[in-house]
């Protein structure tokens, strides 16, 4: 017994305090894939790396594969006025970076920044506004980018240089266009209120009218020995939300047109998405209790809606990002009406090809549709309900395969083709690890990253 006792108080009196100190200073940070972009190719994944002892930002590539670095797209260090990257996004075919600096954050998703474009061929750095912007997107041809600033849309043509005011009743507290309000953004957790068609012949936004939601005054405290106030509008129970309508805006006749939606259940639009189709643009609306969904089609060249599907719950229906148009226009959309999430698949007039899958479990993310092979690949928690496993399953249901085999919390990131993948797991133990793996089976080809000398350092402290 003493011999015990002997034995426990020499581990205890190795073990270490944590410091305030070691919590801030990056002793306990794990390493991972910052910004994880897989390339058209589906050979090579991109990342953004920041050296701390120069202060660089670089965004590299990477082959799957060997995980040897194939090429630096751009480093901070050759790039005037621009200090750090904080996020970057390629256009379609890859030839630019949309890259962001200079962020200042507004809400919880939301943020202004600096926005530039760079061509990765010529190496042609170009600002996209000299004001600080909002959700610029570029449009599926790369020519253009549309951006919001001051509650109003732009479009701004990266040929000529020449940019397009597309609203212009924006006003703060008033009236925002194509960029949500702070209900919006805190309920339903999106901030770009637009969406490009896919030929870019056309914009789909949604108008704010905050008139009549009241003011809140937020007291905000930063290094100045007084604060700052910051008054917005914000509904509390019970009091007016911003009315919300859809419009769309033609960009070769430079006309805006309004969409009619009030045969449906209107009072907030979630979600807009164009379809396959240039001129099918995908809504989703809901009544303020949300608990009724209704997807409908918009037919832009016509100026007419129609009703594609339904959904009703006593109590509640969560909007998600999960709906995806394959190329002939039917589409993926998950829903909860079993009492679990599930996987169904639509033709394009909303009639119901299969319910992919089901079960006492929940489909906790969707991950894409490979056109190749017909696979749908999703996370669950068939494996326990504190677990997350990485699926593939036929689009028809059958031939399910589970392709992570560790317990407790895996992600997927697929490559373009559907080829590979790159698994993130962590539990309660373990920080997160990165391994590559086969689609298919989901063989592990290679580890990426782990944090086992972390891992390792942690013994030596107190933790509960």
């Amino acid at each position: 017994m003493l011999l015990f006792l002997t034995a426990i108080t020499s581990l205890s009196a190795q073990q270490k305090d944590i410091t305030l100190e070691e919590i801030w200073d990056g002793t306990f940070r794990t390493k991972g894939l910052d910004v994880l972009r897989s390339l058209n190719n589906g050979k090579e994944y991109s990342v953004l790396n920041y050296d701390r002892s120069t202060k660089t930002s670089t965004i590299d590539v990477y082959d799957y594969k060997s995980g040897e670095k194939v090429r630096t797209l751009v480093n901070s260090n050759d790039l005037s006025g621009i200090d750090a990257i904080s996020t970057y996004e390629f256009s379609k075919d890859e030839s630019k970076l949309l890259l962001a600096t200079d962020l200042e954050q507004i809400y919880r998703h939301s943020a202004l920044g600096s926005y530039y474009v760079y061509d990765i061929k010529s190496k042609a750095l170009s600002l996209v506004s000299s004001n600080k912007i909002q959700e610029p997107t570029f449009n599926n041809s790369g020519d253009k980018i549309a951006f919001g600033f001051n509650n109003n849309l732009y479009v701004k043509n990266l040929q000529t240089g020449a940019e397009t005011q597309i609203t212009n009743d924006g006003k703060k507290n008033s009236i925002i266009n194509g960029i949500t309000d702070w209900v919006y953004e805190e309920e339903f957790a999106f901030v770009r209120a637009f969406d490009w068609n896919k030929d870019g012949s056309k914009i789909a936004f949604i108008r704010f009218d905050e008139t009549n939601v009241p003011e809140f005054s937020m007291d905000i405290y930063g290094k100045d020995l007084y604060q700052t106030q910051q008054v917005f509008k914000y509904p509390k129970a019970g009091e007016a939300n911003a009315d919300v309508s859809l419009h769309v805006y033609d960009l070769t006749s430079e006309q805006t047109s309004n969409v009619d939606l009030s045969g449906y259940n209107n009072y907030y639009i979630p979600r807009i998405k164009w379809t396959k189709d240039n001129n099918i643009l995908s809504v989703q609306l809901t009544n303020r209790h949300q608990n009724v969904v209704d997807l409908v089609f918009v037919d832009a060249a016509k100026n007419s809606t129609s009703l594609v599907l339904k959904e009703t719950d006593k109590a509640y229906i969560d909007i998600t990002d999960n709906l995806t148009f394959l190329n002939d226009n039917s589409f993926i959309w998950t829903s909860e009406k079993s009492g679990w999430n599930h996987i169904f698949h639509y033709d394009k007039t909303g009639k119901l090809i299969n319910n992919v899958t089901n079960g006492d479990w929940e489909v906790t993310n969707y991950y894409g549709f490979d056109q190749n092979t017909g696979r749908i690949y999703y996370q669950s928690t068939e494996n326990g309900s504190i677990n997350r496993d990485v699926y593939s399953v036929l689009a028809s249901g059958k031939n399910k395969v589970r392709l992570s085999n560790a317990t407790g919390t895996n992600s997927a990131s697929f490559s373009a083709d559907f080829s590979v993948y790159i698994n993130s797991f962590s539990n309660s133990n373990t920080p997160t690890a990165y391994t590559l793996h086969e689609s298919l089976k989901g063989n592990q080809l290679r580890d990426i990253v782990n944090n086992n000398e972390l891992e390792n350092s942690l013994k030596s402290y107190k933790i509960s």
